[in-house]
């Protein structure tokens, strides 16, 4: 014992506190969890190893400012927990929207800064619904803001949509018997552009970016390169749901995080009996003809999603991404029990993590946590999968008691933000 302790000693300088030890004794190891209030780091710090910097890149501090579009239906609820803890950990400020405005910033209304909280302003960190205006966003966060967001394959993604939001837009609720398949037979016969929610049955990831969704490329070709050019000049990084391990090595990497700070549980699911197993070749035409913009949009920036894994290296980033999947599932074990699975919401007991329900058709699932749970891991373990509605809430009223009034990050002049992408270089394309 007194070897073990003495090698503890030993890895203690080399290692954050805050972060796993990881001690290899002879064919043996041995794996220690040490926490700081309700932080916890789940496996070691040695892994983003296994995917080095280029060596023209040296070590940069974690990037502490980060603008989330959270898109609809594209795993954004999944991206804003993984932000809102890592600004909980940190003690940064999150902008949070006004409670006129609910959990969103006003949407469908085009972003404004009126629709902050002024308790969580200036903020570090923002990751909540919005309709896009580079403006606005600029003048709310702080120079040296890294931009991303997330994109959906567009007929998985209106399939996702039609299901979730088909007691809110007119357009779904004039379908009989609630047929997807009837209304991309004919979505002229229901679509109504400017009602409300109308943005929810027609090009929505446009409409998120700021785009104007009624357009066509098959009108203006022109209008879908001037849109793909505004968000590269925005945005550091777009990521693409599909691949969603990966999309989150490249994040970790762009804001130089640890790969611990991007673990996650899956939230917002809907059960298997509120979505289709599989979209049709012929349906999945039909939603792409009709979502024609965001067809472009995705096989666009799925193509330089391709071309920034190989310049990163692909067998790298997939190695990181393996590896990330096998420490969450070793998470979710310790968080939600030896077989973790997802619930109804009438099936969770926890009151924090019981999901909203959009409507009667449509089940949202969510974890529970195990019984008599106490501590720092239990509080850990519950802002992991706390929904965005209660996480929301939970954080206002925690920075309204801290007062709101924090300073203004200052940019770091000898370690600019990374570039969007528009200044990035091309390469060839890898996938």
């Amino acid at each position: 014992m007194p070897l073990i302790l003495q090698r503890l000693q030993q890895a203690t300088k080399m290692m954050s506190r805050r972060k796993i030890l990881l001690l290899v004794l002879g064919c043996s190891t041995l794996s220690l969890f040490i926490h700081q209030g309700a932080q916890l780091s789940w496996y070691p710090r040695l892994f983003p190893l296994s995917c080095p910097p280029l060596q023209d890149s040296p070590p940069r501090p974690k990037h502490m400012t980060v603008a989330f579009l959270k898109t609809h239906k594209t795993a954004g609820t999944t991206v804003q927990n993984i932000l809102f803890r890592f600004a909980e950990r940190h003690n940064l400020t999150v902008a949070l929207p006004h409670p006129s405005c609910e959990h969103q910033f006003c949407y469908p209304r085009n972003f404004s800064t009126h629709f902050v909280h002024p308790a969580t302003r200036p903020p570090h960190v923002l990751a909540s619904h919005l309709r896009f205006d580079r403006a606005e966003l600029e003048r709310l966060m702080p120079p040296g803001t890294v931009y991303v967001t997330i994109l959906r394959e567009p007929a998985a993604m209106f399939e996702s949509l039609f299901s979730y939001y088909n007691q809110y837009c007119p357009a779904f609720r004039r379908v009989p018997n609630a047929s997807l398949e009837a209304f991309l037979r004919e979505p002229e016969a229901y679509y109504r552009a400017g009602e409300h929610f109308a943005m929810f049955a027609h090009n929505t990831l446009a409409y998120d970016l700021g785009g104007d969704n009624e357009r066509s490329p098959r009108d203006d070709d022109a209008y879908l390169a001037r849109l793909i050019r505004q968000v590269e000049e925005v945005f550091s990084l777009v990521m693409i749901a599909e691949y969603f391990d990966e999309s989150l090595v490249l994040l970790r990497r762009l804001l130089a995080w640890d790969l611990d700070d991007v673990l996650y549980a899956k939230l917002n699911a809907r059960a298997a009996g509120s979505r289709l197993a599989a979209i049709p070749a012929a349906l999945a035409r039909a939603a792409r003809a009709w979502n024609a913009l965001d067809a472009g949009l995705y096989d666009h920036f799925n193509a330089t999603f391709w071309r920034r894994v190989a310049r990163a290296g692909r067998a790298c980033v997939e190695r990181e991404a393996r590896e990330l999947r096998e420490a969450r599932e070793r998470l979710l074990r310790r968080c939600f029990g030896d077989e973790p699975v997802l619930r109804p919401a009438a099936q969770i007991r926890t009151k924090q993590l019981q999901p909203w329900q959009p409507s009667r058709k449509v089940d949202i699932m969510g974890y529970d946590l195990p019984s008599g749970g106490a501590g720092p891991a239990t509080e850990a373990c519950l802002k992991l999968a706390m929904p965005e509605v209660q996480y929301s809430n939970y954080l206002l009223r925690k920075q309204k008691r801290r007062g709101g009034v924090r300073a203004r990050p200052e940019p770091v002049l000898d370690n600019p933000p990374p570039r969007p992408i528009r200044m990035l270089p091309r390469g060839p394309q890898g996938h």
